[in-house]
């Protein structure tokens, strides 16, 4: 609880604002503990019942979270505008930031020359009965995913990968369904299911994708969607193998009252085949992003799936944002087509790869067994986060907690490996050795 924030309200309404601005303000930054329902009824003067339903419909809404005898807490990314300092704390001076989990900048496509070649072609401005997904883009579209063995048959466009999950979700689902999710899992998916009423499901997982008996236990439990993370699986880097979608589609075959979700978000960067479970439901949705191969600001995924899926996520569309913008269609599409541009997301697939295999290698000669199968991010499992973080900073490394990912999954670290260089490797695998196997204090001598 912050000692610094005066909570204020006589109503549940008043109450759960005055929370929210709190949030929004940097005041109760994420992961802060509100106080217990009495001792902030006994503070406020009000009924526990009244401070309760402030708490409930914050819940509902996204921006808390139940941890249970550790109390509420602020989720650690809230569904409401915050100061970008309350979000994250600041790194140290000269501290290494491997927190993000973004590509290497030095290793994305320049934009540039595209751009100024669609200025001379881009042609008369697009109307508002004109505009849609571009029949180029498309067919482009469908055979780039023919080729990794998705059925592309009816698609359209979304502003990135979350955005096409949203509206997957909200076409299908109503609050207080269930959601099965990856655990670990991407943090930004675990607020989006929180932000819209759901109920997540964790699903364990190893290298090769989310375990057959994971999901089987989240159907039972009532799961109406699965959110499967086709490969580069954020933050464990789990790909999803031949066998274990095999055995899912098994599994998930002929499931008319279940929404399946694959997100392929790494695409291109991937040096892992991809075996989709596209089609094994009745609802299904395939997802593939541009934005960590070409540029996060790319803000376009192309999603196919069964013909009723994609014509509910096109009509919302049509009645809220209306279309993705035909200029970055234009200049998506120029990309695919540029054979230079193709070398330089093979470039940038190696590299990621070389820093990952390495990283991993050198953990192993500390006796660290961490997880990378694929993608920009290792998982490194420890006994303490909170500790291990700590040593990490006092070290000059910033990384990521698990617990920003994690429902019931053990403790760990992510690590992002865009910002190395091949010399970090060893002295960041022996800070982490240090950190996640500190030597501890000595003892009283008598």
């Amino acid at each position: 609880m912050s000692a610094r924030y005066q909570f204020a309200g006589a109503t549940a309404v008043a109450i759960s604002a005055s929370i929210e601005s709190g949030i929004r303000t940097g005041g109760l930054p994420p992961g802060a503990a509100l106080p217990p329902v009495r001792v902030l009824a006994a503070e406020l003067g009000v009924s526990p019942a009244t401070v309760a339903r402030a708490y409930q419909e914050l819940r509902q809404r996204g921006l808390l979270a139940t941890a249970g005898r550790h109390g509420t807490r602020v989720r650690p990314r809230p569904p409401v505008a915050a100061r970008r300092s309350a979000l994250r704390p600041a790194p140290l001076p000269g501290a290494r930031d491997l927190s993000r989990g973004e590509p290497d900048p030095r290793l994305l496509p320049a934009l540039g020359p595209h751009l100024a070649a669609l200025a001379t072609e881009t042609g008369p401005p697009v109307g508002y009965s004109d505009a849609g997904v571009l029949p180029e883009l498309a067919a482009a579209a469908r055979a780039r995913l023919s080729a990794d063995g998705v059925p592309a048959g009816e698609l359209t466009l979304t502003g990135g990968a979350l955005d096409g999950i949203e509206r997957l979700l909200g076409a299908h689902l109503r609050p207080g369904d269930a959601v099965a999710v990856e655990d670990p899992g991407w943090a930004n998916l675990l607020d989006l299911v929180a932000a819209l009423g759901l109920r997540p499901i964790g699903v364990p997982l190893d290298d090769e994708g989310p375990l057959v008996a994971g999901v089987a236990a989240a159907l039972a439990a009532g799961a109406r969607a699965l959110v499967v993370t086709s490969r580069a699986q954020n933050p464990t880097g789990a790909a999803v193998s031949a066998t274990r979608a095999e055995a899912l589609r098994a599994l998930l075959a002929g499931r008319r009252d279940l929404l399946l979700i694959e997100d392929d978000h790494a695409a291109e960067l991937a040096r892992v085949p991809l075996h989709p479970l596209a089609g094994a439901t009745a609802s299904w949705a395939f997802l593939r992003s541009v934005s960590k191969p070409f540029g996060p600001d790319l803000r376009l995924a192309v999603l196919t799936g069964d013909e009723t899926t994609v014509a509910r996520v096109t009509g919302r569309t049509r009645v809220g944002a209306g279309w993705v913008s035909t200029v970055l269609q234009r200049l998506v599409l120029a990309l695919w087509g540029d054979p230079a541009v193709g070398e330089v997301v093979e470039r940038a697939a190696e590299s990621y790869e070389r820093r990952r295999e390495g990283l991993l290698a050198a953990l192993a000669e500390h006796g660290l067994a961490a997880h990378g199968r694929s993608g920009i991010n290792v998982w490194l499992p420890v006994a303490d986060e909170t500790s291990a973080v700590t040593a990490l900073r006092d070290a000059g490394w910033s990384v990521a907690p698990g617990a920003l990912y994690r429902i019931a999954a053990p403790p760990a670290l992510r690590i992002t490996v865009s910002p190395l260089t091949i010399s970090d490797l060893v002295p960041l695998a022996a800070a982490l050795a240090r950190a996640a196997h500190p030597t501890p204090p000595p003892g009283f001598s008598t």
